[in-house]
């Protein structure tokens, strides 16, 4: 008997085996999906990355070592060294040899008794540098330091000592403003300049700065084989020497400069030498000073802090970048312009009883008591400012600027040194420019003794002195030797440069400058005295609050006949030039020409 099978049995057999069918086939695409997936991975590593991966295994095996360029140095006129390298050793980390960096900077912080946090910040500054690549962690490291990182390498191979060489500042504030410091290049340095590698350090101010690359030279590398604990194995495999940095000569005179940073030890203030036949600069101090050796390392905020933040700002170089009222030494600018301009008779006498009036106002002279008939020579002599006050009215004030300009004043010299003003020469055209009303007459009386809003640099004073001392040509202020550009004749007629000269011969002679004479050879100058706020009666500087008394100025030249050296010292609130200034150049002169002389 037949058995007829059930149609829904039938059905579900049917449905079992689709769906069977329909799993088989999702297994299958999801097996070839995987398969795929690792066969896509396979050629992607093995043919696309596969130089990368060489470069890796290859890394396993030979390590490139910096060579570090020796950075060049710098020398004064002589031949005496100003800067120098010395040896010191450093400690570098390989982020890739350490199984654990957190414990790793945990055992070095313990041998070099920092925080933790330090190392970690200063890991931070090499975040872009490759991780196999060997980075700075710490410098300086005492000789114990490294006895210990050096037993401990078996347990820690990702450190390593390398040896360098840290900027020596041999008479470190005695030259710092002229030198300058080094600091570490920023992010953008590095990407404008691929000569600069991690832990380099580049120039900041001064010579460092100005001869930055030179004075870097190149770093050069080795490559060497070593085991899986990084130790050297055999002969370098390859090796590109390191080019030495140029060393640098300098015009300054070392002992002079030496002389100047001591006559400034306690006072704010700033010195300048240069020769005026072609503007070797000689000595350049500022005062107070710092020390660059502070800079040779990496600086910490808090220190960089403390140095921008102290009393005196010790960065600022006074001698170019703060400019002052310039006070009398502004008469020699008065005297040319007037004669020049056939404005000043030098025959004509001004009576002078202490005071003048002029535009409804009086106006006081210097000295309390007046100076009596003087004409210009003795009004150079004595600098009695009744006499100034009234050329000034005659010469005018478009004058007066365009002679200052002339001479040096208002605009930079062309040092090499970054960072110098241009100080100020006011005229009406400035005046509706800069302070939107006209010039008024009596500003004119003002910057006839060197006041009102008339400001100048120590350097640019010495530019002008050097004018009249080499008889009519201005030079370009230089500090690299063999920097130096011819100097520029200025069209000024010799009889007025030969009077001038004269009457500042007498300044020193006879005059205001007398504390500044000397038996060792003739000295010609100009005293000045420049009010730091308004008087309007006779008040002694040294009755006045520190910070309210005058500044002192004295610009001179010697020998008077053949001039070789221009000296201008200023002194920060110290009182009446001839008293606070001009003794100090006379110190410098005798010393110069005294050591010339063999006495």
């Amino acid at each position: 008997m037949m058995s007829l099978q059930n149609p829904a049995q039938e059905y579900s057999s049917d449905w079992v085996l689709l769906n069977m069918a329909v799993r088989l086939r999702w297994l299958c695409g999801v097996l070839g999906v995987a398969l795929a997936v690792v066969i896509g991975a396979y050629w992607y590593h093995q043919i696309i990355r596969a130089e990368h991966y060489e470069r890796l295994a290859e890394n396993n095996r030979l390590r490139v070592l910096r060579l570090d360029a020796p950075r060049g140095l710098i020398y004064d006129r002589s031949g005496r060294i100003l800067v120098e390298n010395t040896p010191t050793f450093r400690l570098m980390i390989d982020r890739s040899a350490s199984s654990d960096l957190g414990a790793s900077l945990a055992f070095a912080a313990g041998i070099l008794g920092r925080e933790e946090r330090e190392l970690r910040a200063a890991l931070e500054r090499h975040r872009g540098v490759a991780r196999e690549v060997p980075v700075l962690l710490a410098e300086d490291l005492e000789l114990t330091q490294v006895a210990r990182f050096e037993v401990s390498e078996p347990e820690h191979p990702e450190f390593e000592i390398s040896t360098s060489r840290r900027r020596l500042y041999r008479h470190s504030f005695q030259t710092a403003h002229v030198v300058g410091y080094l600091g570490e290049p920023t992010p953008a340095e590095h990407d404008r300049d691929d000569s600069l590698a991690a832990g380099d350090l580049v120039g900041r101010s001064g010579v460092e700065l100005l001869r930055d690359r030179r004075l870097r030279g190149n770093h050069g590398e080795r490559i060497v084989v070593v085991d899986s604990r990084g130790r050297l194995m055999g002969e370098d495999v390859q090796r590109a020497d390191a080019e030495p940095g140029e060393s640098v000569t300098l015009t300054i005179d070392l002992r002079l400069q030496q002389l100047a940073e001591s006559l400034l030890a306690d006072k704010a203030g700033a010195i300048v030498a240069l020769d005026p036949r072609d503007g070797a600069v000689r000595a350049m101090v500022s005062s107070p000073s710092f020390d660059p050796n502070r800079f040779a390392g990496r600086l910490s905020q808090e220190d960089w802090d403390r140095i921008v933040h102290a009393p005196g700002k010790p960065l600022q170089n006074r001698a170019i970048q703060n400019t002052y009222p310039p006070g009398s030494v502004f008469k020699i600018v008065m005297a040319v312009a007037g004669l020049a301009e056939g404005l000043l008779d030098p025959e004509e006498r001004v009576y002078c009883s202490g005071a003048t009036r002029l535009y409804d106002r009086r106006w006081r002279c210097w000295q309390r008591r007046g100076h009596g008939f003087v004409d210009l020579r003795g009004a150079l002599q004595h600098s009695c400012d009744t006499y100034f006050y009234r050329q000034g009215v005659k010469i005018g004030i478009e004058v007066i600027a365009a002679y200052a300009r002339r001479l040096g004043l208002g605009g930079r010299t062309g040092v090499e040194l970054p960072g110098e003003s241009e100080g100020l020469v006011p005229d009406p055209e400035w005046s509706r420019d800069r302070r939107g009303y006209p010039w008024y007459p009596g500003e004119t009386v003002s910057v006839a003794i060197g006041q009102g809003p008339l400001l100048t640099s120590p350097l640019q004073v010495a530019v002008m002195t050097a004018a009249v001392a080499n008889g009519g040509f201005r030079v370009r202020p230089y500090l690299v030797a063999g920097g130096g550009e011819p100097p520029e004749p200025l069209g000024l007629d010799a009889e007025v440069i030969a009077f001038v000269a004269e009457a500042l011969a007498n300044v020193v002679a006879n005059g205001t400058g007398r504390s500044a004479r000397t038996p060792v050879v003739a000295v010609a100058g100009k005293t000045g005295t420049a009010q730091v706020v308004a008087q309007e009666t006779w008040i002694r500087s040294e009755d006045l609050p520190p910070d309210q008394a005058d500044h002192a100025w004295f610009t001179s030249y010697a020998p008077v006949d053949a001039p070789e050296l221009v000296v201008v010292v200023f002194v920060e609130n110290g009182g009446r030039g001839s008293e606070a200034a001009a003794p100090l150049a006379r110190e410098l002169i005798e010393d110069h020409f005294g050591a010339a002389a063999g006495t």
